[in-house]
């Protein structure tokens, strides 16, 4: 039997249509339903938003910016911090036929000049105190002027093709430079496979996302998601720590919990039991999930965890859920409505149990349009560059990165782009990175490097942060006599981890 899955197909996006007015659709229904609150250390530190406040403030962002002079498939930067008025900017961009460009606040200005020189922004929305591109034309609007603009009268949304392009991801590619994903409209819709494939969601639900409001993991899983449906997301307060996390599951009566292992990780260092009373189950997304972790969880909370698998260009798709868990060390199967299939090096199904690379059917209605840079999904399979395996059931086990691909914190990076970053480092010769093992189931990003000798490592770090968003800078410096290379001179990335975690 060939590893190929198909779970049959998946209800056509309706046309015209329009991503930010499908998300807040709930507010005609509801418009008094609690849509967000930002929870805080104290019973008294949460804000709240209903929907129709939502929908009001997303539809008067559309119309300030069509008063600007913007126009459909103009491109707006968002270069805001971990504040309400990032998904109200994403969504008040999308509603007025604009494409949305979410980035990190952690990018430093290199990172962040060269994203806007690959996407040519019309208008950039942005907080004080977070890095900005250089040599860019466009227009910066500051949150003074953008808080005005969600007290406007509300704008019709631009309702259109559901396959034009909607947002623009950025994410390290395989050759050490950023790549844009560029994703339609239609993106959302498919997220209803989710529903019941992952997150077992419903209107009564109250999610609570551990992670900031700018990383892509949250404004899917923690907000779009959650509003589609007509539920209440949770984030926590700026400045939140994992070991406050309990104590707010258990106050705001949470009855489903979001993060990315690193944080379940954290908020079990204690060993202490978590009182979750309405909690349901929790959600794990980012990188692969230690089967420890999850037991731990579910002794702690007496909840299921519940893992992920996916990526930017198609976001999750393999996963475990409520009402059909992941099998023993697997992460669980393909959602109802996706076609995927593990592909041998000739790029056809391997037989079920052997390894290959984890792909999906380009015709799956939430992969990208394709890369900014034109290239994109051909043929009838996407690779997603993960190798896995496919049982007799249908079950996916994750084995590993198919390249040199690291994961930090959930979020990919390149080794390639970390280690240009070092290239005019005075006292460094060569630069070689790789993710190693420090402990069990914790990986870290280290950089390995040649010279005449051993640099103070704070002298890295500096120059590091000059050039590296946080969780893209390196945790450990090595210094090394002569980098470990094959007989056509390129960098084996595979023997720098092996032979750390052999001496550690």
């Amino acid at each position: 039997m060939l590893s190929v899955d198909d779970t049959g197909p998946v209800a056509p996006c309706p046309a015209p249509f329009n991503l930010a007015a499908y998300v807040l659709a709930r507010a005609a229904e509801f418009p008094d339903k609690i849509a967000l609150e930002v929870v805080g250390k104290t019973a008294e530190d949460v804000t709240r938003w209903s929907y129709a406040e939502l929908d009001r403030a997303v539809a008067g962002v559309a119309t300030g910016l069509k008063e600007r002079g913007l126009t459909p498939g103009n491109r707006v930067l968002i270069r805001i911090g971990n504040h309400v008025e990032f998904p109200i900017a994403y969504l008040g961009a999308i509603h007025a036929g604009l494409v949305a460009i979410p980035s990190s606040a952690q990018l430093t200005a290199p990172e962040v000049t060269r994203i806007a020189a690959l996407s040519g922004p019309a208008v950039i929305l942005a907080e004080d105190g977070i890095a900005l591109p250089d040599d860019c034309d466009a227009p910066v609007v500051g949150l003074a002027e953008l808080d005005e603009m969600m007290r406007l009268p509300a704008s019709d949304p631009d309702l259109g093709d559901p396959n034009r392009l909607a947002y623009i991801i950025f994410t390290s590619g395989t050759s050490g430079q950023p790549k844009g994903v560029c994703h339609a409209h239609r993106a959302i819709w498919a997220r209803r496979m989710m529903w019941q494939g992952w997150y077992d969601l419903s209107p009564q639900d109250r999610l609570l996302h551990a992670g900031a409001f700018n990383w892509t993991y949250t404004l899917g899983t923690g907000l779009m998601d959650p509003w589609s449906i007509g539920a209440t997301a949770l984030i926590a307060a700026p400045g939140t720590q994992p070991q406050d996390l309990p104590e707010l599951i258990e106050r705001c009566d949470v009855t489903i919990f979001a993060a990315a292992p690193s944080v379940y990780r954290q908020m079990l260092k204690s060993d202490a039991a978590i009182s979750a009373p309405k909690l349901r189950h929790g959600l794990s997304a980012g990188e692969k999930l230690p089967a420890a972790v999850a037991e731990k969880w579910q002794a702690a909370t007496g909840c299921t965890l519940h893992e992920a698998l996916g990526m930017s260009e198609v976001s999750t798709f393999v996963s475990g859920a409520p009402t059909h868990p992941a099998e023993p060390g697997s992460s669980g199967f393909a959602q109802t409505g996706r076609k995927i299939a593990v592909l041998g090096g000739n790029g056809q199904p391997v037989a079920r149990g052997e390894p290959g690379i984890l792909a999906v059917a380009t015709t799956d209605p939430g992969l990208m349009l394709g890369y900014l840079d034109g290239t994109g999904p051909t043929g009838d399979w996407f690779e997603t560059g993960d190798t896995v395996s496919m049982s007799e059931t249908g079950a996916i086990t994750y084995l590993g990165r198919g390249d040199d691909m690291m994961n930090a914190g959930g979020f990919r990076v390149s080794p390639l782009e970390v280690e240009r970053a070092f290239a005019d480092m005075a006292g460094l010769e060569e630069a070689g990175c790789a993710a190693v093992r420090i402990k069990a189931e914790t990986d870290v990003i280290a950089l390995f490097y040649t010279g005449p000798e051993t640099l103070p490592e704070e002298d890295l770090c500096a120059h590091a942060q000059g050039r590296l968003a946080r969780y893209k800078q390196p945790r450990l410096y090595i210094h090394l006599p002569a980098m470990p290379k094959g007989p056509n001179g390129k960098l084996n990335r595979r023997i720098l981890r092996e032979t750390f975690e052999a001496k550690s």
